[in-house]
């Protein structure tokens, strides 16, 4: 017991803290985003070896070693390929001392992170904005599956033979292709979810 408590009086328990904004500039993950590219930090949770690092673009993770190793892997999952799902939140019981959040990226093995169960109100809006998050990406990449039935679709209704001349294939070929990319690439892949986040997190 006395342990425990000396721990989490020096700042070394293994418990995440979410860290206030006005704080977010003295985080080690602070030093690894794109701010050339607007990214920004929106939600922080920290223990002793890691960080939860949930921006605009991407989730940081500063992972360390161990409490008392200055090591540390930095690894980045941009949302616009790493999809979020199964996002849940188990609440601490009588005798606990936290909550945990858990979702899974894909390709990546899944996240539980332990965070002060004091802290259970704030935890409950990063909950909403990754369902939230989680969910667009699914509805964009089916849009995106539907992007090339369709493309085949319009293809059957022309025939080659029916173009004036091969500038005018040339550009009625360039033309679609746009259309598609914009289609795929932009409307229906989004990158930036700070819109996201700024409708959940409370400032």
């Amino acid at each position: 017991m006395f342990k425990r408590l000396a721990s989490e009086a020096l700042g070394l328990s293994d418990l995440g803290i979410i860290v206030s904004p006005q704080d977010y500039d003295k985080v080690d993950a602070d030093d690894y985003l794109f701010h050339e590219d607007n990214e920004k930090i929106y939600f922080l949770i920290k223990s002793k070896k890691d960080e939860y690092c949930f921006t605009n673009l991407a989730l940081i993770h500063v992972d360390g070693d161990s409490a008392v190793s200055s090591k540390r892997a930095i690894r980045r999952y941009d949302y616009s390929h790493h999809f979020i799902d199964n996002v849940s939140i188990e609440t601490a019981g009588t005798i606990d001392r936290d909550v945990e959040l858990k979702f899974t990226l894909l390709d990546v093995p899944a996240f539980s992170i332990d965070v002060r169960k004091n802290q259970l109100e704030q935890l409950k809006d990063i909950y909403k904005a990754l369902h939230t998050i989680g969910r667009i990406q699914h509805r964009n990449a089916q849009a995106r599956e539907n992007v090339l039935p369709c493309l085949q679709a319009l293809g059957a209704m022309h025939k080659i033979t029916e173009v004036e001349s091969e500038a005018t294939l040339v550009k009625h070929y360039q033309a679609l292709l746009h259309a598609v990319n914009t289609m795929a690439l932009d409307r229906y892949h989004k990158r930036d979810f700070g819109d996201v986040f700024e409708k959940y997190l409370r400032s």
